[in-house]
C-alpha cells in the first residue's frame, strides 16, 4: 500500500513566527527543502533580533499575568487540550514530520506524533500527582521546625530543539516547562521547522493566553538561536543538539549564570556477548544503528561483538542490513529514508572516505543509491558497516551521525567496558546478553547516562535521561524535569 494521502495533505508554504499569541512575518525568508527529493516544502521567515526580543518580552509580560499564578490543576488542563489539540490533526502533523525528515510514515505516527501528545499528558498527569519534600527537625535548641519544598516557576525558557526527531525533541522540553508555570520562547532546528509550526497553531486554536508560547524560526550563530541565549530576558535554557553548539551556548549564557539542561552528541556503543540470544541481538543492533538512517542521538556508530560468534553475527548483520528497503516513505515497505540534507549526507561520505583511507574493510554500503526517479534528487545513502580499524581510528571516534556503525571483536568483558568507556561521549549504551548478572554487572560500570540490556530505545517517560562527558549535563524526565524547570525554595517553619 502507497500513501498518497499523506503527500497530499495541505502543510503550509510560508512559515511565520508565533510571538504574543500571533502570527507575525519577517522580511527575509530561507527555503526549507524536502530530503526526499529536494524540492521547496515552504519559505520560512528568519527572525530579526527585534524578533527575538518581542517574543522575550510577550513571554516576561504572560509570565506576570493569571499564566504565572495560574494553580496546577489549571495548567494540567491546559496540557491536556494541546494534546487534545495535537491529536485532533494527528495526519497533518505526520504529513510535516515525514516532509520535513523523510522518515517512515509508520515510525513518524507510532513513534513521533505519538510521543508528541505523551510528552503533554505524562507531564499534566504528573503535576497533579507530584508530591513535595516535607522534613521534621529538631533545633540545637531542641525546638521543632516543619521544613518543606516549593516549587515557582523558573520565569521564561528558551528552548532550542533539533532536527533529527523534530516534534518529539521539541515538546519534551516545552511540554514540562508549561507544566511548570513558565512562558518559552522556542526555536525549531531551520531543517524542520514545519510541525513547530503546527503546534503553534494548536496553541492558539485551543486559547493558551497570549505570550506564554513563543515559536521564532531561524538559524544558530548571529542569528535567532544565538539571540535567544543571549537575550537578558531568558531565565534558562535548554538545549538538545551538537556538542560544539553546546560549548557555544554555555559560553553565552555564563555572564548571566543561567540554568542549562544539554542532551548533546554520542558514539554510543552496542556490546554482544556470545552468550546473547543471537537473533534478538542481530535485530537489535539493526535497529540500534539504521532507524532514522543513524540520526538518532541514541543510535549505535560502535558495535563490540565477542570473538567466539564475531564472523557469524558479521555475516547475519549484513544480511539484515542489506534487506533494510530504503526509499521514500510514500512507497509500500520503506524501513529507512534520507538523510535530513545533502549537506549533511556530503558529511557522511566523508567519513565513509575516511574509513577507507583509515583501513576499514566495507562490509556493505557506503554509497550513494540510485532510484531511477525522483529520489535521486533527495540525500539517500545506503546503511554502511565497517571492520577492521584500530579503537584510536577518527572514524571510531568522532560522531558522524548517519546510517553507519563499526564492528569490532572483543576477548573478555573487561576488556569490552574498558573500550567502551574509553570516549569522550557518555549518552547511551546497549549490552546483549542471556546472563543477567552480567548485564547488570556492565551496566553499572558503563560511563553513559543510559544503558539498555538487550533492548534498545524503549523510554519510560518519568526516567532521568541525559548524557556525561561530551553529551551533555543535566537530566529531563519525570521530577528530573521538573526540578529543572522549576525553582525550588525551603520553607522552615517553628512548629514547637
Amino acid at each position: 500500500m502507497n500513501y498518497p494521502s499523506y503527500a497530499e495533505i495541505a502543510l503550509p508554504t510560508r512559515l511565520q513566527h508565533f510571538i504574543g499569541g500571533t502570527f507575525v512575518d519577517s522580511g527575509d525568508t530561507f527555503a526549507n527543502h524536502s530530503p526526499i527529493d529536494g524540492h521547496e516544502l515552504s519559505r520560512v521567515c528568519e527572525a530579526r533580533q527585534s524578533d527575538v526580543e518581542r517574543a522575550v518580552e510577550a513571554a516576561r509580560s504572560a509570565l506576570q499575568g493569571p499564566w504565572g499564578k495560574m494553580s496546577v490543576v489549571e495548567r494540567a488542563a491546559w496540557l491536556h487540550r494541546i494534546a487534545d489539540g495535537i491529536e485532533a490533526r494527528f495526519d497533518e502533523f505526520v504529513a510535516a514530520e515525514v516532509a520535513d525528515t523523510g522518515r517512515p510514515i509508520q515510525q513518524a505516527k507510532a513513534l513521533d506524533v505519538a510521543r508528541g501528545i505523551a510528552n503533554f499528558r505524562t507531564f499534566a498527569d504528573l503535576i497533579k500527582t507530584a508530591g513535595g519534600e516535607c522534613f521534621e527537625t529538631v533545633g540545637a535548641d531542641g525546638d521543632e521546625y516543619l521544613n518543606y519544598v516549593t516549587r515557582k516557576p523558573l520565569g521564561v525558557v528558551g528552548i532550542i530543539s533539533p532536527w533529527n526527531l523534530p516534534l518529539l525533541l521539541f515538546t519534551w522540553k516545552v511540554a514540562p516547562a508549561l507544566a511548570m508555570g513558565n512562558c518559552v520562547v522556542a526555536k525549531p532546528s531551520e531543517e524542520t521547522p514545519t510541525s513547530a509550526t503546527l503546534l503553534a497553531e494548536v496553541m492558539r486554536d485551543v486559547g493558551l493566553p497570549a505570550g506564554v508560547f513563543n515559536l521564532v524560526h531561524g538559524h544558530g550563530p548571529n542569528a535567532a538561536g544565538e539571540w535567544l541565549t543571549r537575550s537578558p530576558g531568558i531565565d534558562a535554557v535548554t538545549f538538545t543538539g551538537e556538542s560544539r553548539t553546546g560549548s557555544a551556548i554555555m559560553k553565552a549564557v555564563a555572564d548571566g549564570v543561567k540554568n542549562v539542561s544539554f542532551e548533546l552528541g554520542g558514539k554510543n556503543a552496542a556490546v554482544v556477548f556470545a552468550d546473547a540470544d543471537f537473533d534478538a541481538a542481530v535485530d537489535g543492533v539493526v535497529r540500534s544503528s539504521f532507524t532514522n538512517a543513524g540520526q538518532v542521538c541514541l543510535c549505535s556508530e560502535r558495535v563490540y561483538v565477542e570473538r567466539p560468534i564475531f564472523d557469524r553475527f558479521i555475516a547475519a548483520f549484513k544480511q539484515k542490513t542489506e534487506a533494510l528497503r530504503i526509499g521514500s516513505p510514500y512507497e509500500a515497505g520503506t524501513t529507512t529514508g534520507p538523510l535530513i540534507s545533502r549537506g549533511h549526507r556530503d558529511k557522511v561520505l566523508s567519513y565513509c572516505r575516511l574509513a577507507v583511507e583509515e583501513g576499514a574493510a566495507v562490509v556493505t554500503g557506503g554509497t550513494v543509491p540510485s532510484f531511477g526517479n525522483a529520489c535521486d534528487d533527495g540525500a539517500f545513502i545506503l546503511p554502511t558497516i565497517w571492520t577492521g580499524l584500530p579503537d584510536t581510528a577518527r572514524t571510531v571516534n568522532e560522531e558522524i551521525f548517519g546510517p553507519v556503525c563499526h564492528v569490532a571483536p572483543f576477548d573478555a568483558e573487561d576488556e569490552v567496558v574498558r573500550r567502551v568507556n574509553d570516549s569522550p561521549y557518555g549518552l547511551a549504551a546497549s549490552i546483549w546478553t542471556s546472563n543477567l548478572s552480567r548485564g547488570h554487572r556492565v551496566a553499572r560500570q558503563i560511563e553513559t547516562g543510559i544503558v539498555w540490556v538487550n533492548a534498545w530505545f524503549v523510554r519510560d517517560l518519568r526516567t532521568p535521561f541525559g548524557g556525561a562527558k561530551l553529551s551533555g549535563f543535566g537530566r529531563e524526565g519525570g521530577r528530573h524535569s521538573m526540578d529543572f524547570y522549576s525553582e525550588l525554595t525551603n520553607v522552615c517553619v517553628k512548629v514547637i
